[in-house]
């Protein structure tokens, strides 16, 4: 069930209100294009600036819609441990398989802080839980060794590794064994990550190019074959570029921008988000064009 390409969902907004007609929208063309998973209300779905009920309604909204096609891995983090726990318990009861947890933000607790806010959001739930490891967004980087210490704990699960670091994923696998489940959250390096021992990528550019993000882990899944593994290749040189332009300027608001041109949704942004410049959208328009998305 957790492996592949599964899409860090942007959430649209109109007239600054959340959209629900394309979230469906957005939904259905990532069931359509074979996308393996989704993620709604993580950082790309813009979720600091959800209030608690909008939040709420697109894990009802993305698990209503995705129901015995995909699984939704709600993104249920907080800074605060017990509003953690409030969102994880409500997406388990609204049938989401399983929740993202990020790292607690600005607070900077230690690794033991880390471990005890996990500990008690996998007492009071009973799905599996993602670490969200993103040190760049978040400033804490959570260890291997705490890493290990909560895969004991019932509905740890595995991790969604947004550092960057290749070598993480082979020290986690040699910690904690090929059961911990590994996504890489960084688009750029889903190729080399898989082909370590993770198990898929959580992605921003499947967004856009869903079909080509699910074929390449697809397809990586029998690596051993050399004409698979080159065809693999010639896919993740294609992404590249669009990988690089969709963090271009801060994430979501390129991605927002090139869903837009697909006619999918508004790119509307909340602050303190803004629109891509001029210049930036030109690029991301002409390399749509050039890879025939639009």
């Amino acid at each position: 069930m957790f492996k592949g390409s599964f899409t860090a969902l942007i959430t649209p907004f109109k007239n600054k209100q959340l959209d629900r007609n394309a979230f469906v929208r957005l939904i259905n063309h990532q069931i359509e294009n074979g996308t393996n998973g989704i993620v709604p209300g993580g950082t790309t779905g813009e979720s600091p600036t959800l209030s608690h009920a909008e939040h709420r309604e697109i894990i009802k909204i993305a698990v209503r819609v995705s129901k015995g096609k995909i699984p939704v891995m709600a993104g249920t983090g907080s800074n605060s441990t017990e509003e953690a726990i409030h969102l994880t318990k409500f997406a388990e009861k609204a049938g989401a398989q399983a929740a993202l947890v990020v790292t607690p933000y600005y607070n900077k607790p230690t690794q033991e802080g880390l471990y005890q806010h996990y500990k008690a959001i996998n007492n009071n739930c009973g799905i599996p839980i993602f670490i969200y490891n993103i040190p760049g967004r978040s400033v804490i980087d959570m260890s291997v060794d705490t890493m290990a210490r909560l895969f004991e704990l019932k509905n740890i699960a595995g991790v969604k590794d947004a550092t960057g670091d290749l070598n993480r994923v082979v020290q986690q696998r040699k910690k904690m064994g090929k059961d911990f489940i590994q996504f890489t959250g960084e688009d750029s390096n889903a190729f080399e990550f898989k082909l370590r021992g993770g198990v898929g990528c959580i992605s921003v550019t499947a967004n856009v190019a869903p079909r080509l993000c699910s074929e390449m882990q697809t397809l990586l899944d029998y690596k051993t074959d050399k004409l698979i593994l080159q065809r693999a290749k010639e896919i993740n040189k294609i992404l590249q570029p669009l990988h690089n332009l969709m963090f271009i300027e801060t994430n979501p608001a390129p991605v927002k921008y090139a869903v837009s041109l697909l006619k999918l949704c508004k790119q509307d942004l909340r602050l303190p988000m803004v629109a891509i410049t001029k210049k930036n959208q030109l690029r991301i328009k002409s390399l749509l064009k050039k890879l025939s998305l639009i």
